[in-house]
């Protein structure tokens, strides 16, 4: 697993493409885009660009998390 390129959620940007959700998360750009196609996976379809809004992504991972009360 690669290590994440950020130390906390201020510094990611609004919105998340698939190349800085795998940064965030340690994974490959290929293992983010089949993630963003995953259902319950929140992602703003724009034309045919897909981004995730950064509080809804914060919320996902909260959610999927040991963490969290999803699980």
């Amino acid at each position: 697993m690669k290590a994440s390129q950020f130390r906390d959620y201020n510094e990611l940007p609004l919105f998340l493409n698939a190349e800085t959700i795998a940064k965030v998360l340690g994974i490959s750009p290929a293992s983010s885009y089949e993630l963003m196609h995953e259902s319950g996976f929140p992602v703003l379809k724009i034309g045919s660009r897909m981004v995730v809004p950064k509080e809804k992504f914060i919320h996902w991972v909260e959610e999927n998390t040991a963490g969290g009360k999803a699980l």
